[in-house]
């Protein structure tokens, strides 16, 4: 692995490695990776003076009349690129998105999530960490469709894509991602590669690396990769459960060896803080109009907004505490999807955490029953709401959140609440295969 923490250092390595190019990465407001390419000598003046761009073409940036932005790589984020032949190395670089004027630009997602972050700062917290878990399906490169496999969690027997799983895993390692462990999940031909966790800015960064690197992967071994949250029809679909944790000086704030579940009352009310705001958060963390085809009842996606120690089917999770692992202690949020753009995702999620905190939000119960048995009448007499049914709900209750607006800016917030009413008119427009094949026969 490869890495730098200055400008000097990149330069050093990019002489020593021999590397002819650099590629130069950002996120739209969607999370898709854009990217351009340049030669090692024009390196030193764009680390020192920034790439300019056209913003009026990223999703979600700027409009014509001033669509001027300028694109600064990080140093630290310095990878070489492991899908690329050895003996022609090209490096990756992840940019911070400025103004002409050299001011970060409101609508870059790294610096919606830096903002975030600075308010724990502000709140005494050291750092927020986060450990996603993105799932995801290999099919077949054709026009169906097609898994590799009919394997279940965890199975060996039937897992046909271990060694692609393999060499990704290496691949992950090589830019820098500590990976856990990887598995076989619930659906056929679903995955899942588990990165260590790590402060939220750098998990950011890194979970649009893995989702680039599983598809680089998949495609040398004539695979398609997908994070789509639901590809397939019966299938459980695929989910980003996010563990969190806030430090401060060095000791986790969640963890209270004399309280009860052993959580502090900050983890208390960041959990209340979250679930207040699940509804409204939820066109970020799937954001999507596939997102709701996963988000059903008996898939295992939680649609129910309460928390519980061991039970799934609740919206957050807390992982029972072990003697001796106090850091461990966190909290598990189960209903964002991969797809999501997780800059913007981890800073909303950071926000209503924190303002659970500021403003004192009542800590509920656990709900320790199945939630997907209970009645809707016993779910309505125990005050226990669910998620949006899709994108157009979700949007709309998201663009009456002062949270979201908040935390995203009202910059970004506009252009995502536009983008995002706009995807769902173009489908709930669409005339579907189903209706088709049900209807044209007999209407």
């Amino acid at each position: 692995m490869v890495t730098a923490k200055t400008n000097e250092e990149v330069l050093r390595i990019i002489k020593d490695e021999d590397v002819k190019f650099v590629r130069m990465w950002f996120a739209d407001i969607l999370g898709r990776v854009k990217s351009f390419e340049i030669t090692r000598r024009e390196l030193e003046n764009a680390m020192e003076s920034g790439m300019g761009f056209d913003g009026s073409s990223v999703t979600g940036y700027q409009d014509i009349e001033e669509s001027d932005m300028v694109a600064f790589p990080d140093p630290t984020t310095f990878r070489l690129a492991p899908w690329r032949p050895k003996e022609k190395p090209v490096g990756r670089m992840i940019c911070d998105v400025k103004t002409p004027q050299g001011e970060p630009y409101d609508g870059d997602p790294r610096q919606i999530l830096r903002k975030a972050v600075e308010r724990a700062q502000k709140m005494g917290f050291d750092n927020y960490f986060v450990g996603p878990e993105p799932e995801f399906f290999y099919l077949k490169q054709s026009a169906e469709l097609d898994p590799l496999d009919k394997g279940t969690y965890f199975d060996l027997d039937l897992d046909s894509a271990s060694e692609v799983r393999r060499e990704t895993v290496l691949a992950l390692e090589e830019m820098g991602i500590k990976v856990e462990y990887s598995h076989h999940e619930n659906g056929p031909s679903q995955h899942e590669i588990d990165m260590r966790y790590g402060p939220a800015m750098d998990m950011a960064d890194n979970v649009i690396t893995y989702r680039v690197v599983v598809k680089e992967v998949a495609r040398k071994h004539g695979l398609h990769a997908t994070f789509m949250p639901k590809p397939l029809y019966g299938e459980a679909g695929s989910g980003m459960h996010v563990h969190q944790s806030l430090f401060k000086g060095g000791r986790n704030a969640f963890f209270a060896p004399d309280e009860k579940y052993n959580l502090t009352k900050e983890a208390k009310h960041f959990i209340a803080g979250q679930l207040t705001h699940a509804r409204e958060m939820s066109a970020v963390f799937a954001q999507w109009v596939n997102s709701y085809k996963r988000l059903v009842p008996g898939y295992e996606a939680p649609v129910y907004i309460a928390w519980s120690m061991r039970n799934r089917s609740a919206l957050i999770r807390v992982p029972m505490y072990h003697p001796g692992r106090e850091n461990a202690t966190r909290i598990e949020l189960r209903c964002p999807d991969p797809a999501c753009n997780p800059y913007l995702t981890f800073a909303v999620m950071l926000h209503a955490g924190l303002d659970g905190i500021e403003k004192g939000y009542e800590f509920t119960e656990p709900m320790e029953k199945n939630l997907y048995e209970l009645t809707s009448a016993e779910r309505k007499q125990l005050g226990i709401k669910s998620l949006p049914d899709n994108l157009g709900e979700a949007v709309a209750i998201a663009e009456e959140s002062e949270l979201v607006r908040r935390a995203l800016g009202d910059h970004a917030f506009t252009r995502f609440i536009n983008v995002k009413k706009a995807e769902w008119e173009e489908y709930r427009t669409q005339v579907t295969r189903y209706e088709l094949d049900k209807l044209l026969p007999i209407l």
